[in-house]
Order: C-alpha cells, then structure tokens, then sequence
C-alpha cells in the first residue's frame, strides 16, 4: 500500500467514513509513539494520507519507516472492507 517516492513513503487509505478513519489514525498513533517515530499525515473526512520519512538520518527512507509501513498496512487490514 505504500509506495517509495521523493524520499518518503507515501500511502494513502480510504474508509468508510470518519469515524472509521479517525480510529484508524488513534490505532496507528499509539503504535508510531512505541516506535519512536511519527507520520507526516492528514485525514480528510475518509481519507488518510500518510509519508514516512526519518528526519534524523536527514529526511531519507529508512528501516524505521518500513517498519512502521508495515505496521499501518497489518493495521489497516482490520478496516478494510
């Protein structure tokens, strides 16, 4: 679901409504905090739009980013219709 492009992982993930995508976004916010590592993103009523990047190691993808990619995707399968 995530793709690699101008130094980030991009996804973008649609629900059924916002309600939907805002528990989503609380499921994957308190994982990134285990993680140590925090998405750039925005929700728009059933749309979350996520990219990933590490800015410590200078704003490049990373292992962590995958890491957490695969976390929001598993995540995300719980949701999907």
């Amino acid at each position: 679901m995530f793709t690699e492009r101008e130094n980030h992982l991009y996804g973008i993930f649609k629900f059924k409504d916002f309600a939907q995508a805002f528990a989503f976004m609380t499921e994957v916010a308190l994982h990134a905090e285990k993680q140590d590592h925090h998405p750039d993103w925005s929700n728009v009523w059933n749309t979350v739009e996520i990219k990933l990047n590490t800015h410590s190691a200078g704003n490049i993808v990373t292992e962590k980013d995958h890491k957490l990619a695969k976390t929001i995707e598993k995540i995300f399968e719980k949701y999907a219709e």
